[in-house]
């Protein structure tokens, strides 16, 4: 579908967007429906996927990394919802989780649990009993006490756990300080230098199948120098632990490949095979990649209404029904999302608005754009980009509702999570009889 409206030309689609999303005849359209039209039956705010887009991604990474051999587990982290999980899992994708609740979302997706990789630096005994019951592909460790805890679950449950050990390779992935995760200081990983005596014991105990190594060193790059940085580390250490006669099967590359928020163009995935194919294809590996923006980012945005206009100051203000609880990350990482009208203006004419949200926070606003068409209230527009890490950190803080998400495949759409209002709220905070009975007991 070709853009037909210059107001895009201001906030542009991303390259994987161009196939799903576009203007034809002054609307937005996603596939072959317009947003207009969804968003008459469905209220806002909404997010708005495209199952097309997130085809053409995972097919575009998988035909490019395919000279690596390397497997593709989704971050489920970046968007949880069993109808993207199901739709990925059907293309051929394991996931990588980093919570029960993960699991169990996977698992509801009919995720094969032999394509589950369990991350994550605070796993519970429960949340690893269940992991290994469930027959998981893997557990990456991140601690020497972690690593005791899984031998003493494993050993309760009868269950050998097949683990790898994520090395903190002390690489800068020159992204947000709050999404680098291989540096040396972070939560994450073991150091280097620590991994041969961890490794070598861990060999030895009958409750583990120690399987190999993993690295994941943050979230959100559009500079692929670094993962040639710590995939070269990974492999010197690969190399150093055979020339300790221990076996080292399989290793687990992480994640993080970005989008461009801005201009539509993030890094190129066939440059970042070449990188994979250069640093450890020769060591023989089974390989894993756990990307999760670059596949759905660009496939969702989040649809609000305009409440109300004001001048604030020196500028116009947009107030919209979405807020910072819909979508965390301008509040969280000071991110920005391209603006789309759903319809477009006959006026041409650029204006600047700052566009926030109503929940009581000034970190409540989503940014201030220069170039977008006249708003009135009543206006819907869309925040492009929003696949990724919106709907998933979304909450019902000031308890507000918690965010609708709509598939679009072709030219149908389905609800694929209802509006979580404040009655199903409430619900959850009604006295059980067990409740009541600990007052009586208390008040005796």
């Amino acid at each position: 579908m070709t853009n037909q409206n210059n107001q895009e030309q201001t906030t542009p689609l991303t390259a994987l967007q161009h196939d799903s999303f576009g203007y034809l005849n002054g609307e937005l359209f996603v596939e072959g429906l317009s947003l207009a039209e969804i968003a008459d039956k469905v209220p806002t705010p909404f997010y708005c996927y495209s199952a097309a887009s997130i085809r053409n991604a995972y097919t575009l990474l998988s035909d490019r990394l395919e000279p690596t051999g390397a497997s593709i587990c989704f971050a489920v982290k970046a968007s949880s919802n069993i109808s993207v999980l199901r739709l990925l899992s059907e293309l051929g994708s394991g996931m990588d989780i980093v919570s029960g609740g993960e699991l169990e979302r996977a698992l509801a997706a009919g995720v094969s649990p032999s394509k589950i990789v369990f991350s994550g630096v605070g796993k519970t005994r429960a949340e690893i009993a269940r992991a290994l019951k469930s027959g998981i592909q893997q557990i990456n460790v991140e601690s020497c006490a972690e690593l005791e805890v899984i031998r003493d679950v494993a050993r309760t449950t009868g269950c050998r756990a097949s683990v790898v050990f994520r090395v903190n390779p002390d690489v800068d992935a020159q992204t947000h300080a709050k999404i680098s995760t291989g540096k040396k200081g972070d939560k994450f990983g073991i150091a280097t230098e620590d991994i041969p005596d961890i490794y070598a014991k861990a060999a030895e105990a009958a409750e583990l199948d120690v399987a190999g190594l993993a690295v994941h060193i943050g979230s959100q790059l559009l500079d692929l120098s670094p993962y040639r940085a710590a995939y070269h580390r990974l492999a010197t250490l690969v190399e150093a632990l055979r020339s300790k006669g221990l076996a080292v099967p399989r290793l687990d590359l992480g994640g993080g490949l970005g989008i461009d928020y801005h201009l539509g163009v993030g890094p190129d995935v066939g440059e970042y095979s070449t990188i994979i194919q250069e640093t450890v294809g020769h060591l023989g590996c089974e390989l894993t990649v756990e990307p999760g923006r670059w596949l759905v980012g660009p496939a969702g945005m989040l649809v609000t209404e305009v409440l109300y206009l004001k001048e604030t100051g020196d500028r116009a203000t947009a107030i919209v029904d979405a807020a910072m609880n819909d979508l965390m990350r301008p509040a969280l990482y000071g991110a920005i999302h391209p603006v789309l009208p759903i319809k477009s203006s006959d006026d041409h004419a650029p204006y600047a608005y700052q566009i926030v949200g109503p929940v009581c926070e000034t970190s409540d606003a989503f940014g201030s754009y220069c170039n977008l068409p006249k708003l009135h209230s009543g206006d819907r527009i869309a925040f492009a980009c929003a696949g990724a890490y919106g709907a998933s950190m979304a909450s019902s803080y000031n308890s507000r509702d918690l965010v609708a998400e709509v598939l679009v495949d072709g030219d149908r759409f389905r609800l694929i999570r209802r509006r979580q209002t404040i009655d199903d709220l409430l619900a959850l905070e009604k006295p059980t009889p067990m409740e009541h009975a600990f007052l009586r007991s208390r008040d005796c």
